[in-house]
């Protein structure tokens, strides 16, 4: 299983981006595809996750308090990608984030340990 993350880039407060998860290697029927960021001198933490099931189109979504309707993700089976996309970006948004995987759902976006797979940051800086 591989994940590679891409998307990040400067932009200013109330800007947008769109990270995006390129996820290879699963075969699971049920999946679970989120985001991490750290920012310098704090600690890592959930920023959301998308649960997915390769026979059905429903999902569920999880996001934490501060991003809840600015953030969004989304997939696109063809291009086997998830996408984060961020609108009304503040300076508090800027981190390295981090795309993670794992098999099942889950609802503890939370928690990195509910994560096998991470892979590489992708650096969002959000200035004013």
């Amino acid at each position: 299983v591989q994940l590679q993350a891409s998307g990040g880039g400067s932009v200013q407060v109330g800007g947008s981006l769109r990270l995006s998860c390129a996820a290879s290697g699963f075969r699971f029927d049920d999946y679970s595809i989120g985001w991490f960021r750290q920012a310098p001198d704090k600690e890592r933490e959930g920023v959301s996750c998308i649960n997915l099931n390769n026979r059905r189109s429903d999902v569920s979504s999880y996001y934490r308090e501060s991003v809840k309707g600015r953030f969004a993700m989304s997939r696109d089976n063809a291009k086997n990608t998830v996408y984060l996309q961020m609108n009304n970006l503040k300076s508090e948004d800027t981190a390295i984030h981090y795309c993670v995987g794992r098999e099942y759902w889950t609802t503890a976006y939370y928690l990195p340990s509910m994560y096998t797979n991470w892979g590489q940051g992708t650096l969002v800086t959000v200035s004013s």
